[in-house]
């Protein structure tokens, strides 16, 4: 049977956006090929191929308040086979709080004491260490992952409106080239699924803050009616990469909106209405 022709425009899409399909035990992640190629393991997660009911069988990556402890941990046991496979990896995750912190995981026992509680605030991740996965999770917000082939260094930043609002990206170049001597030019930027301007309605106290901040910010929103508009956070987020230092052409962004397809990812604004929760998706880094 041949593929649709919407799903077969995506996949092409995707491939030249620099995206590409990962899967291992009944479990879909999107990996970035010239991240991969400069020496980094990266995925973004999906929704299927769990133990998780948001509903059944969906790959719930986090929320230990709405999920069973022995289903996140299963879930995230199989999206690492994606990623090469558990036993290959620690995996350093955070209790994100849509605020400015960037933190550094120095080795892979700092990872393991993270991954048991992940009680550190803070909503980016940065590391030089081999074998561990830094993450951030989404259900809507904007993951970005960054890679430094020259210096081994690699980040993970979660970066919502509040966080693209605070300049996340920036920040964590910045801390990269303090921690370890990166530069931005030398970064490769891999910006997943997210709600993107098709599908992001903002209301005025928004518009009106980025307009406040940064010049040209008009150019994100799209008005749709009184006092409100359609924000482009892929967009934003790469021009503050831009702006930082990244070269356009290093800078790769995944055409899919976390709104529009249900059948591949969670989504915070669409799904909490209905169901009264919704599960996280997980975009990982790490130096091979």
């Amino acid at each position: 049977m041949s593929m649709p022709m919407e799903t077969i425009t995506v996949e092409k899409d995707l491939g030249r956006a620099g995206f590409v399909w990962r899967e291992a035990e009944g479990v879909s992640a999107l990996a970035c090929e010239p991240l991969e190629r400069a020496g980094f393991s990266n995925a973004f997660s999906t929704r299927g191929g769990g133990c998780s009911a948001f509903p059944e069988n969906s790959l719930n990556l986090a929320g230990f308040s709405d999920d069973a402890a022995e289903n996140i941990r299963e879930n995230r046991r199989r999206f690492l086979a994606a990623v090469g496979g558990a036993d290959l990896w620690t995996l350093a995750a955070c209790w994100q709080v849509h605020g400015a912190d960037v933190r550094a995981v120095g080795s892979a026992e700092d990872a393991r004491s993270r991954e048991e509680s992940e009680q550190v605030r803070c909503d980016a991740l940065v590391t030089q260490a081999r074998g561990v996965l830094v993450g951030v999770k989404t259900a809507d917000c904007v993951p970005v992952l960054l890679g430094d082939a020259r210096t081994g260094a690699c980040a993970a930043v979660h970066a919502g409106w509040r966080g693209t609002l605070a300049r996340m990206v920036a920040r964590t170049l910045g801390r990269m080239e303090e921690e370890y001597g990166t530069r931005a030019g030398d970064v490769l930027a891999a910006v997943g699924p997210a709600a993107l301007g098709c599908c992001y309605e903002v209301g005025p106290e928004v518009v009106e803050a980025f307009e406040a901040e940064f010049e040209g910010a008009a150019e994100w929103f799209a008005p749709t009616r009184e006092g409100r508009a359609l924000a482009d956070l892929h967009r934003a987020n790469r021009a503050q990469l831009e702006a930082a230092g990244v070269a356009p052409a290093r800078i790769h962004s995944a055409p899919l909106c976390t709104i529009c397809r249900p059948d591949l990812f969670f989504s915070y604004r669409r799904d909490r209405p209905v169901y009264g929760r919704t599960g996280r998706l997980m975009s990982v880094v790490g130096r091979r």
